[in-house]
């Protein structure tokens, strides 16, 4: 049976939202647990991981309002889990619990999961519900985790590329200085859109030449992202305030386009040297890199530059659903070229530069047919600038 949009599957998501920066890599998933006159027994969402999952936080919720739930209704934005992860099964705990019914938003694109779950409900005897694909509850709990579909479905990150310009398209002054271009409210805005990722990507470049921290400043942050630094030569200096964080950092060095593909190797911390002199320096900079608790990870890099869906295999490797991308130019238009940016979040300045740096390096694209278009558009005026969000064209549709 097939229901449409139903009032607790609505609160199940708003409790998903409050699960946005917390439960990453794991999906943002609510729960909400009703008895057989729509009254509210328990809810809950997923924690941080590791943590219990959201049906589990929601029986424990009605535990511990002195509810039984035999016979309940338990209303989850996504397929309970039927494998043993960093935790138990969720189906088995609402198994044990006896619930009645369980209705759901969408099935779990984890091959792990994906209806099996459910499976292992109904084998139960548990009576399973799952809405249509296109009812506004299912796609709005897939858009909130759409990086964990990304991952699970493309087999890389959804990349958020974050951008700051002036109206006429500038990103810093032809030397690179580019504090601030926009105001206060919107890099407030911008820590929001951090702490909700699994990583934030940039360049060596940009790290060389701000010496940025790249971390979440919210008073309130219940994690820290992992940092990802694409390093061709392992250039980064090891008083970088990147390693001052208590974050996992890996960077991502060039190797030799024989080399394994994707995989990190202890032996090879970089691209082809010309002399063993210069080979002994490059592994003693590894080094030390490693000493400051980084990881080092060598990638295919044709033509000089690394690959960059290599790149995105090895963050899915690390569990990686949303990269948030904050580069420079070159990388940003990179990106762009190799169809591998799926949104981007553009703040504009009221505010004309003339002469200065792109907001990104791409192309020329051979029609004006052929230009990156955006749909889901969205803008907002946040502070003094304005905040344009939008998703490229088809890359929503997997």
């Amino acid at each position: 049976m097939l229901l449409q949009t139903d009032s607790p599957l609505a609160a199940a998501l708003a409790l998903a939202r409050r699960a946005q920066d917390l439960s990453p890599p794991n999906p943002r998933v609510g729960c909400v647990i009703t008895d057989a006159a729509g009254r509210v027994l328990g809810e809950g969402h997923t924690q941080a991981v590791g943590g219990p999952h959201a049906e589990v936080m929601a029986l424990r919720d009605a535990q511990s309002r002195g509810h039984r739930v035999a016979g309940a209704t338990a209303w989850v934005t996504l397929e309970p889990c039927s494998h043993q992860g960093r935790t138990p099964p969720c189906c088995d705990a609402l198994v044990s619990a006896g619930v009645a019914r369980v209705v759901a938003a969408l099935e779990d694109p984890n091959p792990q999961v994906q209806g099996r779950g459910f499976a292992r409900l109904r084998t139960a005897g548990i009576a399973v519900d799952v809405l249509p694909t296109d009812d506004p509850i299912a796609q709005q709990a897939r858009w909130l985790n759409i990086g964990f579909f990304s991952r699970m479905l493309r087999g890389r990150p959804w990349v958020r590329l974050k951008l700051a310009a002036t109206l006429d398209g500038r990103t810093a002054l032809p030397d690179g200085r580019s504090h601030w271009i926009t105001g206060d409210a919107a890099r407030d805005d911008n820590q929001h859109w951090r702490a909700r990722a699994c990583a934030i990507l940039t360049g060596s470049g940009t790290v060389l030449a701000d010496d940025p921290l790249l971390n979440v400043r919210l008073p309130d942050a219940r994690r820290q992202p992992a940092l990802a630094v694409l390093d061709s030569r392992l250039s980064l200096p090891t008083s970088a305030r990147i390693f001052s964080g208590n974050r996992p950092v890996w960077l991502f060095a060039a190797r030799p386009p024989d080399g394994d593909h994707g995989r990190a190797d202890e032996s090879d911390p970089g691209t082809a040297t010309r002399s063993p002199a210069a080979d002994a320096a490059r592994r003693q900079r590894a080094d030390a890199l490693r000493d400051r608790r980084a990881e080092v990870v060598t990638l295919p890099a044709p033509a000089g530059r690394i690959d960059l869906a290599a790149l995105m295999c090895a963050l899915a490797d690390r569990e990686v659903n949303e990269l948030h991308v904050e580069a420079g130019p070159t990388l940003a238009g990179a990106l762009i070229a190799a169809g591998l940016a799926d949104e981007l979040l553009l703040y504009l300045a009221p505010a004309l530069m003339g002469e200065g740096l792109p907001l990104a390096r791409f192309g020329p694209v051979e029609s004006l047919a052929a230009m990156p278009r955006l749909d889901r558009l969205a803008v907002e005026a946040i502070g003094g600038d304005w905040r344009i969000t939008g998703v490229f064209e088809g890359h929503d549709r997997f």
